[in-house]
């Protein structure tokens, strides 16, 4: 049964923000509309005009027999601000001030809302990034990392700090915490990467990269490549960094632990143009 066009842009719309940078080719539509593939490709138009006119991605197309469309998710400035505005708001509480200059946040990280807004905003930054793989560690940054990923439609890889029965023969390292420099050890599954791997890695809290860097490492033993680094808060007062070129969209600008304030500002990342692409017709499938 053929249905309404009004109903086929609802449908085709959700369909497209569920399954994020997955190529849809215009048989799959034209056979769950029963519509010709003319219709379905004015209906991505105005789909596509939609979602850049509101800032929430764009569709991207890729031409011949074994094309069609994929939706790219991005986010728009004024949006980016409200995401990271609220963040900061959480993170200035006095209350959340812990020993060592780090901050309380496992509400935040539980929190859909403020997870989700992130994730988004990390998929947008590194959307014209070629992604197979977002990598963590097994901290409270993991459900952030599952919230990046899933704008990107990749897996996500944990790194351990001991290994499992379950995970099977796996790759150890020791690397160096930046912050206490203690030797830490850092184990992955030998299954979970393939050599040649473009891997997005997403930590939590960074304050001198000491885990970032050994998630770095352990890339380096599978041979895979860093495709970027993307760290929710960022602390500003380190005197040695080992890792500089990452993404962060809170820095920890000031903490005073007598006055018992804390001082967060946007972080260093920024949004990438999107490139303008016109939806292929129904020949160039």
């Amino acid at each position: 049964m053929k249905i309404r066009r009004s109903t086929r842009l609802v449908d085709m719309t959700y369909y497209l923000l569920q399954n994020p940078r997955r190529l849809v080719s215009l048989t799959f539509f034209a056979e769950r509309y029963q519509s010709a593939k003319s219709s379905i490709s004015e209906d991505l138009v105005i789909i596509k005009q939609t979602f850049e006119q509101q800032g929430v991605g764009t569709l991207q197309t890729v031409p011949g027999a074994a094309g069609g469309v994929k939706y790219i998710p991005f986010m728009s400035k004024p949006e980016a601000d409200e995401v990271i505005g609220e963040i900061c708001h959480m993170l200035e509480s006095p209350d959340r001030l812990l020993p060592g200059g780090y901050l309380y946040m496992t509400d935040l990280l539980s929190n859909p809302h403020y997870i989700n807004g992130a994730g988004r905003l990390f998929a947008a930054i590194f959307a014209q990034k070629e992604i197979d793989v977002v990598m963590t560690v097994a901290t409270k940054g993991i459900p952030l990392a599952y919230a990046v990923a899933n704008y990107l439609d990749v897996p996500v890889v944990i790194a351990r700090k001991d290994s499992r029965v379950t995970e099977g023969p796996t790759v150890s390292i020791n690397y160096v915490s930046g912050s206490t420099k203690r030797i830490q050890t850092m184990t992955l599954a030998k299954r979970s990467l393939r050599e040649g791997s473009n891997i997005l890695i997403i930590d939590d809290f960074m304050k001198a990269g000491g885990t970032v860097q050994g998630m770095i490492n352990m890339a380096e033993e599978f041979r895979a490549h860093v495709a970027g680094i993307g760290v929710l808060v960022e602390d500003e007062n380190i005197e040695e960094r080992l890792v500089e070129d990452y993404v962060s969209l809170v820095r920890l600008s000031g903490v005073d632990v007598k006055e018992k304030r804390i001082q967060v500002e946007t972080g260093n990342y920024s949004l990438p143009i999107l490139q303008e692409e016109a939806i292929v017709e129904e020949n160039s499938f």
